[in-house]
C-alpha cells in the first residue's frame, strides 16, 4: 500500500507540475484575416459562421476556453488547431496560388456538407458552431461562387 500511496504523490506532483508548462497558443491579431476578408468579400451572415464555425482552428486567431488552461487538455486542443492550420489557413490566404484557393474551398464545401466540419469535438463545447442546414447551405453557395471565380481565373491564365 506504501508503493502505491507515493506513485500517487508522484504523478499527483507531475500533474501539478505540468500545469507550469504548455504548448504555444494561437492568438494572433485579427487584421491576419483581412486579406481573406478583402479578397472573398463575404456576406455577413456568412462571415458570422465563419466566426463562430472556423476561425478558432482554421486562422492564426483562436479564442480559447478556460479549460485550456489544464494540462494535458492544452496540448489536445494545440494539436486540433495546428492540424486545422494545416488544412486550411485562413490567415494565410494570400500565399495561396489561385488553384490551391480553389481547392481548399472545394474541400471546405465537401467537408460541411458530409458533416465532418466543425469537428463533433470542437462542437461538443461550442454549441454556437453547430451548423444549421440553412448555414451549411449560405457557407457553400458562397464558396461555390467564389470557386466560380477563381475557377474563370485559372482557365484565363492557362
Amino acid at each position: 500500500m506504501k508503493i502505491f500511496k507515493k506513485i500517487l504523490l508522484v504523478l499527483l506532483v507531475l500533474v501539478v507540475v505540468a500545469q507550469f508548462f504548455g504548448p504555444e497558443k494561437n492568438e494572433g491579431d485579427l487584421a491576419s484575416l483581412e486579406p481573406f476578408l478583402t479578397e472573398t468579400n463575404p456576406p455577413e451572415d456568412v462571415k458570422v459562421i465563419l466566426k463562430e464555425s472556423c476561425y478558432d482552428c482554421h486562422s492564426d486567431v483562436t479564442r480559447y476556453p478556460w479549460y485550456n488552461n489544464i494540462t494535458p487538455v492544452n496540448f489536445w486542443m494545440g494539436e486540433h488547431v495546428e492540424d486545422g492550420k494545416k488544412h486550411l489557413n485562413f490567415s494565410a490566404w494570400n500565399d495561396y496560388s489561385v488553384k490551391k484557393k480553389d481547392h481548399k474551398l472545394d474541400e471546405l464545401i465537401e467537408e460541411v456538407e458530409e458533416g465532418k466540419m466543425p469537428l463533433p469535438s470542437y462542437t461538443w463545447t461550442h454549441g454556437e458552431a453547430n451548423l444549421t442546414e440553412a448555414q451549411i447551405a449560405t457557407l457553400n453557395s458562397w464558396a461555390k461562387q467564389l470557386r466560380t471565380q477563381y475557377q474563370a481565373q485559372i482557365t484565363s491564365n492557362d
